[in-house]
Formats: C-alpha cells, sequence, structure tokens
C-alpha cells in the first residue's frame, strides 16, 4: 500500500506541474514558458519525484514504464495491475485538482485541457498514423533510458536527472505531434475532463505507449544480457 500511495501521489503530481503548466501557464505570452516551459515542467516533476519516492516505488507515474519494466524482468507481474490503477486514480485525482484551480477564473474555457489527440486535435494538425508512431517511437525510447538509467552497472544517483532530461526532450520533439503522451495515465486524466474527441482518440495514447514500452523492454533485455 505504500508503494501505491506513492505512485498516486507521484502521478498526481506530474499532472499537476505538467499538465497545469499547459493549461494555467503556457497560454500567457508574458509568462514566456510556451512548448519550451511545458517540456521542462513534466522533466522536473519526473526529477524531483524520483528522489522523492523513487526508493519506495521505484517513481514509475506511468502505466507504460511499469509494463516497459516489467517486459524488461525489472518489475513483477502481480504488481502491475495495482501500480497501473494507482498511477490512473492519481492521474485523474491530479486533473481533479487542476480542473478546480482552472475554472476559478472569470472566463475560463476548457477546451482541450492539455489533452492528446491527432488529425484536426493535433497542436500541429499530425495524421493518426503520425501519431502512432510519434508514441510508440518516443515510448520506446524513453524505456530505454529509463532501463539504461537504472541499471545496476549505471552509475548510481544520476538516473532521475536523466529520466526527467529524456522526458523533456521527449515533449520538446513530440508535443507539435499529440501534445506529447507516453504516459496512458496522463493522457486518461485529461481525456476525462475534455471529454467527447478526447475519449474517442484515447485509444491511441493507451496501445501506442504499451507497444513501444513492450517492445523496450524486449529489446533492452537482448542487448544488456551478458555474453557466455
Amino acid at each position: 500500500m505504500k508503494k501505491l500511495a506513492a505512485e498516486f501521489i507521484g502521478t498526481a503530481w506530474l499532472v499537476l506541474g505538467g499538465c497545469g503548466s499547459a493549461v494555467l501557464a503556457a497560454g500567457f505570452p508574458e509568462l514566456g514558458i510556451g512548448f519550451v516551459g511545458v517540456s521542462l515542467a513534466f522533466g522536473l516533476t519526473v526529477v524531483t519525484m524520483a528522489y522523492a519516492i523513487g526508493h519506495i516505488s521505484g517513481c514509475h507515474l506511468n502505466p507504460a514504464v511499469s509494463i516497459g519494466l516489467w517486459m524488461g524482468g525489472r518489475f513483477e507481474a502481480k504488481s502491475l495491475m495495482p501500480y497501473i490503477g494507482a498511477q490512473v486514480l492519481g492521474a485523474v485525482v491530479g486533473a481533479g485538482i487542476l480542473y478546480l484551480i482552472a475554472t476559478g477564473k472569470a472566463g475560463f474555457e476548457l477546451g482541450g485541457f492539455a489533452a492528446n489527440g491527432y488529425g484536426e486535435h493535433s497542436p500541429g494538425g499530425y495524421s493518426m498514423t503520425a501519431a502512432l508512431v510519434t508514441e510508440v517511437v518516443m515510448t520506446f525510447m524513453f524505456l530505454m533510458i529509463i532501463l539504461g538509467a537504472t541499471d545496476s552497472k549505471a552509475s548510481p544517483g544520476f538516473a532521475g536527472l536523466a529520466i526527467g532530461l529524456g522526458l523533456t526532450l521527449i515533449h520538446l520533439i513530440s508535443i507539435p505531434v499529440t501534445n506529447t503522451s507516453v504516459n496512458p495515465a496522463r493522457s486518461t486524466s485529461q481525456a476525462i475532463f475534455a471529454g467527447g474527441w478526447a475519449v474517442e482518440q484515447l485509444w491511441l495514447f493507451w496501445v501506442a505507449p504499451i507497444v513501444g514500452a513492450i517492445l523496450a523492454g524486449l529489446v533492452y533485455k537482448f542487448i544488456s544480457s551478458e555474453e557466455k
């Protein structure tokens, strides 16, 4: 339960910090954060939580991460569904808190509420195919970074920084395409509040990250295996 509580809190913080920066700050040019600021915000949520709860739960904060670590032989199958449940619930609570804050301003319009999308709902107007490829590849690379940075042979103490910077880079690349998911829990939480098209397109932001994570788990297990 302590591990699940840590995942719940950490994922709520990821949504509050990352999606909160997009909803509350990115639309104000005078603040000057834009895509770069939102990208950094997502990365910083992971860095801060990695050092806060990494020693408790591993700081997955993402169903795709849990699945990728399981596929890579780093996580128990019996803990997979409880972790995913805690992550989704934490993300939804984080989005709910963000909604309460955002609607406290007169004239606030919900809009996409930082939801992920493709086609006409892609920030840059990218197709479903482009979105699918982007999410698979970006999640694959994210898991490769995580698996490598947390390897027993990697430099200790720097995993959180590498993973957070990796997520920042992923957002810098893919925000224009899908608004960046690589995290089904984060996508679900925003889609629930945005409704409509966001819920209809949510399938892609579960399928693509999970496929990318599974591939990364298999590939990393292969390239890191010892030669006999």
